[in-house]
């Protein structure tokens, strides 16, 4: 979605709102399609004593396996983005502020870039999560497994036959 933002950047008190929806199910992400509805966007620029000021929220459900148990969970999210837009830049390096040239504005490119950059790294469908059993495989979450669960150091392994 393109803004035009001359009439917030123009005149001081001036704030300029946008709601849409964007469809991000293309997006692969580490070969998964998290993104099954769309993404609720609000936006609002706004002009406070001569700084232009871009609230994002985005509204999602993101859908992913869990990492340690393999179980498929959707985890509704709702993120909030703020960035300080110019007209110009002077400095390249300036990282503080987003250079609106001819005051329009991509704002899908913004919001693209935001939500990718918070999602969780480590994807746990609960944060005590026990994962799989590493000898028979079964989700943990679901019970016990009957696997034997003591640890024989592999050098000390030679003296469990003398026991026999």
């Amino acid at each position: 979605m393109l803004l035009d933002l001359k009439n917030v950047f123009l005149n001081e008190g001036e704030q300029l709102k946008v709601d849409y929806q964007l469809s991000f199910a293309d997006v692969d992400i580490d070969g998964v399609y998290p993104f099954k509805t769309p993404i609720n966007i609000c936006a609002v620029a706004t002009n406070r004593a001569s700084l232009v000021t871009l609230t994002i929220n985005a509204v999602f459900d993101y859908t992913r396996n869990c990492d340690r148990c393999c179980d498929e969970f959707i985890r509704h999210m709702d993120l909030s983005f703020t960035h300080n837009l110019a007209q110009t830049l002077v400095d390249d390096g300036n990282d503080d502020y987003i250079e609106t040239p001819d005051f329009k504005l991509e704002l899908d490119e913004i919001v693209i870039s935001d939500i990718l950059l918070s999602l969780p790294q480590k994807n746990l469908c609960k944060s005590d999560c026990k994962g799989l059993c590493s000898t028979c495989g079964q989700n943990l979450n679901d019970g016990d497994c009957l696997c034997d669960k003591r640890q024989i150091d592999p050098r000390l392994e030679i003296l469990k036959q003398l026991m026999n």
